[in-house]
This record gives C-alpha cells, structure tokens and sequence, in this order.
C-alpha cells in the first residue's frame, strides 16, 4: 500500500441555512427558514467537534481545457443508441422543435392569450379548471416584482409554436423584472399542467423557483423550455410532480429544487418531504449560471443578475437539479450534462430512488450525488467527462461521477419501490475524474451539531436524544438500548457496485490527470474520528468490514487506482482484490474487493 496523497481533509461544500421567501397570496410573502444541513466536516482542527471545513477552490492552469458555452445556450449533440453503450450523447431536447412546439391552434374551449402584456388577465387568482392557449410571440405579465400567473386547481396553460412568456420587457421603460411566473397561491392548486411553453427571464431569489413556486402537488411541466432564470431555479417540484421532455437550461442556481414546507397535505410521512416525482426526458444543462458555490475561478461570465443573491464557497446548494427528503422518485432517461457544479444532487433522507438510463456528461463536478440518503437503484447510464473541473483543483478527496456519501440501504426505511439496499449496477464511465466513491464521514451523525436533520431509521433517534445518548457514551462504545450508536448514524452500508464498465485514459482528460491528483480512482473508505462514541479507526473499520458494501463484476480499463479504509491512502489493484492491513496504525484489515472483475 502506497500513501503518496496524505492530506486532512476532504474539499467539504458546507450547507448552510437557505431562506425560502414564497408568495402565498398576491403581493404577499411569507418567509419559510429552511436548514439545509451541513455536507462534509472533516477531522484535522478544533471547532468544537475537531471539525474543519477545507476550502474548494476552482481550478486554475493546471484545469482541463474545455470550452464553456453561453450560460443559455442549449447543447448539441450526434444521436446514439442509450446507454449503456455510450457511443455518443442522446438527442438534445433543447432546440428541438419535434418535441417543444405546440398545437397550431388553440383546443376546444380554450381561452386564448394573446401576445404581448397580459397583465390584465393574470392579475387575480384564475379560475379552476380553466385551459390557456398562449399565442405565438412574446408574452409578459406587467411590471412589478409580484405580477405573475396564480393558476387555479386543474388549470392548463398550453403554448402555440413560439410562445414566450418573459418576466422582463426591456422594450417597456421602467418597467419592473417579474420574481416567479407560475405561483400557486397556497396548498391546495394541485393538478396545474404547463406544457409547450417558453419561460424565460424570471428573477425567483435563490432557493426560490419561477415555476410551481410553492411546491404545489401533482403538477405536470412538459415539453417546455424554462431558461435564463437567475439567480434562483427555474422551478420548485411537490409531491406527486411529473417534469417530462423539458428543456432547462442556463439558470442562475438549479433546474429544478424539490423541496416543500413541511406540512403539506401529500407530504411523505417517512422523509417529511416531497413523494411520488417523475423526472424523465428532460435536458437539464448549464444550470448554477450564478457561481452559487464562489468557486475562485468560474468558467463563464455570471449574468448581472446574480449580484448579490446570497452565494458563497461551499454553500453545497447548486447544480442541474436537487432533492431534499424527498420518497418514491424515478430519474429516468434524463440528458444531464455541462452543468456548472454537480449534476444531480440528492441530498439530506431522501428514500426510494430509481436513477436509470440517464446520460450524464461534462458536469463540473459530481455527476451524481447521494447523501445521508436511503435505498436506491442506480443502474443503466452513462457517465461520461465529469467532475474534471473540480477534480483538477486537487482538493484532497477523490473525486468522482458517482459519489455516495453517508447513504446506503436500510430495511428499516420502507418506500414504494421495495428497495432496501443501494445498487450501482451497469453503468458505464468513460474519463471522468473518478468512477465510484464510497465514503463515511467519521464525525457525521444526528445530534453532531451541524446537521439539522435526524436519522429515518427510528423515532426514538431525535436530534436531542442523540445528542444527550452519544454525549455520555464512552469512545467506540455502542450506547446500549435503544442503541443510539446504530440510529444516530447515516450509514455507507449494503451498497453494490456492480456489472459496471469504467473506462479511463489519462490522455483524454489532460495533463492535470494524475494519481497524484486522485485521478482515476474508485474507493471504498472513511477517516480518523475525533468524536466519541466514533473516534479512532471505528468507522472506517465499520464501512470496509462490517457494513456489507462490495464491489465485484466490474471491468476496468485504464490505469485505475483505488482509495481503501482512509483518507489518503492508495492501492493497488493487487491490494484491492486480496485485501490489506492498514498501515495507519489501526491494526486492523481491508477485506478483498471486486471479486469476479477483471482489470485490463
């Protein structure tokens, strides 16, 4: 075992609180504060709990060379077959009139818009059940920060062939940029479908998004463009949400922000959030257009309306897309790529999660996030080019497509879909910065002070009741029964990488590509606790020997390295497949991994 990159910590994205200020009436607002909580603290310095937070810095020259696009501007690409054969990136959404353009005319019954400002039929609460037809050309909802569309329950709003609706009207002098565009006033405007519009221009404040502002239940956003909306998201998703054939691009923070107040009437009653969500055929690129993460050096121009908006280093809440507690989720067949920080994020109990045959390329960093999360299926997509730009700032942890952090399947949190173990399984990754990473943060768990959330795993595991059970416990002892040790903590357990195909030329990515810079990598492995009960080597003796995560029928092609036990520590493909003693002074084995995989 070599240890060429020992360093003490990990590039951690802090999640800070995120103030959610929604429009429940018209012209009013009610503040929501939001927690979201903490994603990565690492052992190395005192702040109470020997935490440190490492800055994460952009890349500067010694970065890939890559061309970045206009913020807005919707990809190209060469059709192929899906993955996982991977010869060439799906059939943009984005410009592609075959799935975006509307009826040539209007249906029977429908009221119709026509273009230009529609302030005087949108001012007031619409009546439900009622469908527009929105006239080709550009539509606008008046001046003012407020002026939006407040559906009523079941209403549709069809677009014709080039129907815009804009929240800015830079021909109008004076005239004042619209925050959201479609606003259900409340909990209760369920059934709204948008389809085959384009909504553009929005200002939603970060966190916040233009459309489906308040999260409302079982809306349907199809075959629309929803793009240039800064510095918030181009939509928020509630439960029973259905985004299909989309095309969300080049906004300030996210694609979309599944995310609602706690209380909702079809809230999940096991992660207290969102539930039942599709999010298929949608292109979701070059979205976090406003730097929310202040990396030092952005690879685009951030629009003017960013300024100000709230972001800084590590606030861990930006990319194409991100779910928060959320249960019963399919990601299917999405087009996901050029995004400027990860891809998609699950982030904080999500449950029931079934991620397949996506395509996911060029994002900044991770592709694909799941954390302090449960249960899913991750099988059948293609992950290609991704995490080259944070993985050449060399910040000290393996970057990779696939990251899973504190996350993996517990029986004892049910979803729909049955599942109770988390599958990585025939996938296919060519050149990105790193494959798979399995990691534990040693010092993370519920009660540890910067978590706002709790475990799912029981109701007997509280935020106090964690904290009072651990604060008392001696260091790597079990707290007895109720055993606080097990329910305090998300897990990196019963997780599978398998049948997957990871492919690797340090060529294709660049000079910056080296072991040194923990490029090409796989790992399985945690670091030195500072914390009791968890202090010492106890948790990354847990993860690599006692919590069922296993790779195994894999092929390697390239000069793969892997990351096993702790932070830091690299071995060979020889170590990884016959197992290793540690030489950190644990005394304690890595057991064999990916047995049945072969390594050309």
């Amino acid at each position: 075992m070599t240890r060429p990159r020992r360093r003490s910590g990990h590039r951690g994205r802090t999640r800070r609180p995120l103030v959610f200020i929604l429009p429940i009436a018209v012209l009013s607002l009610v503040a929501v504060c939001f927690s979201a909580v903490p994603r990565e603290m690492l052992a190395t310095v005192s702040r109470g709990l020997n935490l440190t937070q490492p800055a994460r810095d952009q890349p500067g020259s010694g970065a890939p060379a890559r061309t970045a696009p206009a913020p807005t501007a919707p990809a190209t690409s060469t059709p192929a077959p899906p993955p996982p054969a991977a010869a060439g990136a799906p059939t943009a959404v984005c410009g592609n009139a075959g799935v975006l353009s509307g009826p040539a005319s209007a249906p029977a019954g429908a009221v119709t818009v026509p273009a230009g400002n529609n302030a005087s039929l949108f001012g007031d609460q619409l009546p439900a059940s009622t469908t527009y037809y929105f006239a080709a050309g550009t539509h606008y909802l008046g001046s003012g920060e407020y002026a939006q569309i407040n559906p009523g329950r079941n209403d549709t709003f069809i677009g014709a062939p080039g129907a815009i609706i804009s929240g800015d009207d830079p021909g109008s002098s004076g005239y004042e940029q619209n925050d959201f565009a479609f606003v259900g006033n409340g909990t209760g405007i369920t059934g709204v479908t948008i389809e085959y519009l384009t909504i553009e221009n929005f200002s939603p404040p970060g966190s916040q998004g233009a459309v489906n502002t308040n999260s409302d239940d079982n809306w349907t956003i199809t075959h629309s463009t929803i793009k240039g909306n800064v510095p918030g998201a181009a939509m928020m998703v509630g439960s029973g949400n259905t985004i299909e054939h989309n095309c969300l691009t080049g906004n300030g923070q996210y694609a979309f922000n599944a995310y609602q107040n706690p209380g909702d009437p079809q809230e999940s009653k096991v992660t207290g959030g969102p539930q039942n969500i599709v999010l298929s055929d949608n292109e979701i690129s070059y979205n976090d257009t406003c730097n929310w993460e202040a990396f030092s050096k952005f690879p685009v121009r951030t629009p003017a309306g960013c300024a100000g908006a709230g972001q800084f280093d590590g606030c861990g809440c930006s990319g194409g897309g991100k779910f928060w507690q959320d249960q019963n989720v399919t990601v299917r067949d999405n087009y996901v790529h050029d995004n400027y920080s990860v891809g998609i994020w699950a982030d904080t109990n999500n449950d029931g999660f079934d991620i397949e045959g996506n395509y996911f390329s060029a994002n900044y960093a991770e592709a694909l996030i799941y954390e302090i999360s449960y249960n899913a299926l991750i099988k059948g997509n293609t992950f290609t080019d991704n995490a080259w730009g944070t993985g050449a700032a060399d910040s000290g942890f393996t970057d990779s497509a696939v990251y899973i952090s504190e996350s993996g399947g517990d029986s004892r949190v049910p979803n729909s879909f049955g599942y109770s173990t988390l599958a990585i399984e025939g996938n296919t990754f060519i050149d990105n910065w790193g494959g798979v990473v399995l990691w534990e943060n040693a010092n993370r768990f519920c009660g540890d002070g910067y978590d706002d959330a709790c475990t799912l795993v029981s109701p007997a595991a509280t935020q106090a009741t964690c904290k009072s059970a651990l604060g008392n416990s001696a260091a790597n002892q079990p707290a007895g029964n109720p055993d606080y040790f097990d329910m305090c903590r998300w897990k990196t357990q019963n997780v599978t990488v398998s049948g997957n195909s990871f492919r690797f030329n340090p060529a294709s990515i660049g000079s910056a590509c080296t072991a040194a810079r923990s490029c090409g990598f796989n790992g399985l492995f945690s670091q030195y606790g500072s914390t009791k009960p968890y202090s010492a080597w106890v948790v990354p003796v847990n993860i690599s020997r006692h919590q069922n995560n296993v790779f195994k029928d894999n092929t390697y092609t390239g000069p793969w390295n892997f990351d096993g036990f702790a932070l830091g520590d690299t071995v060979s493909w020889s170590e990884w497949t016959s197992g290793f003693k540690d030489e950190n002074g644990s005394d304690a084995s890595f057991g064999a991994q990916d047995a049945g995989s072969t390594y050309n």
